[in-house]
């Protein structure tokens, strides 16, 4: 009896920590509010509680938190009205929740980076307890297009400004396939050599590989390329760049370019890539199931497990 009760004791123990074999962040998830899943029909809300449990279920620790507050500023929908007041609410509703977790939970706060507010925001953002941390930006749903010079003017001065603050910086950096705009290696050299060179001492984590999910996009390898020829040259630009692997696996026909993510993933150097499957719910995978999706890709074990044990700057 005794025998069995110190092995109870030590399988709880064991479920309580990272796994081994398991992640020990998810570096890119979403929470939902009511209020933004009314902007996208079949999509329900998801609290602080909920994610902490399906990290549980994937025997994930900790996680980031990236605000879609950036979601009330979409220009393929209608404006609303008092916008900005959309955006703070959000970023705030998303800060309480982070509270709720402190040990598991870190936030980042989001903004379009087009928006006349944005500056203010990133400020506020800045003064958080809970979400000064970071800023996430998605050029995609903001339709930032870096070959715009204004659009290139702006997106400079908030990775400036994030800078001046400490506030590390996650950035869909794909443009927007609503809108067709375009994107691939030219964009990237522009990201490269134009943006990057704002962000003097923070991370930047660029999402999906440099893609939007998914890896059936050949344009996404070839804004990847960039870097890797970057990184390959040892260019001081990308000391502090990772990049996140979310939904490069387990979408669309990833399995035939599975070959190719790995070439890339061993480019980068699987130091900078980083575990993250984005939020779960309206199609895409919980961490458990993303997870199981990515170790199917034809890395080593240590590979993996170099991967799996990664956890960025801002995280620790």
């Amino acid at each position: 009896m005794r025998i069995a009760l110190v092995i109870v004791a030590w399988v709880l123990f064991t479920c309580s920590q990272p796994c081994v074999g398991q992640p020990l962040a998810d570096h890119h998830q979403h929470l939902f509010s009511p209020e933004t899943t009314k902007l996208a029909k079949g999509l329900d809300p998801i609290a602080a509680s909920d994610l902490v449990a399906l990290m549980d279920k994937a025997g994930i620790r900790r996680a980031l938190v990236l605000s879609i507050a950036y979601q009330f500023s979409d220009p393929n929908r209608s404006p609303f009205e008092n916008e900005y007041e959309r955006v703070k609410a959000e970023n705030d509703w998303t800060s309480r929740q982070v509270a709720l977790f402190p040990d598991r939970l870190r936030g980042f706060c989001s903004v379009n980076p087009l928006k006349d507010y944005a500056i203010p925001e990133i400020e506020r953002c800045a003064h958080d307890p809970q979400l000064h941390y970071g800023l996430k930006l998605h050029f995609g749903n903001s339709d930032v297009d870096l070959d715009n010079p204004e659009h290139l003017g702006k997106v400079k001065e908030v990775f400036r400004t994030a800078d001046e603050h400490g506030m590390a910086i996650v950035v869909h950096m794909r443009s927007s396939v609503t809108r067709n705009r375009s994107y691939g290696a030219q964009e990237a050299r522009t990201f490269l050599n134009e943006v990057l060179p704002e962000a003097r001492d923070i991370t930047v984590q660029i999402a999906h590989l440099s893609g939007a999910g998914g890896y059936d996009d050949s344009s996404v390898d070839e804004a990847l390329a960039v870097f890797v020829e970057a990184i390959s040259k040892k260019d001081p630009r990308l000391a502090r760049v990772y990049f996140d692997v979310s939904g490069a696996a387990g979408y669309g026909d990833w399995e035939r370019r599975a070959d190719v993510i790995v070439r890339r993933i061993r480019g980068l150097g699987p130091r900078r890539v980083l575990f993250g499957s984005d939020g779960f719910g309206g199609g895409n995978l919980a961490p458990r199931d993303a997870w199981a999706a990515f170790r199917k890709l034809p890395l080593s074990e240590e590979e993996f497990r170099e991967i799996e044990t990664n956890v960025a700057p801002y995280m620790r």
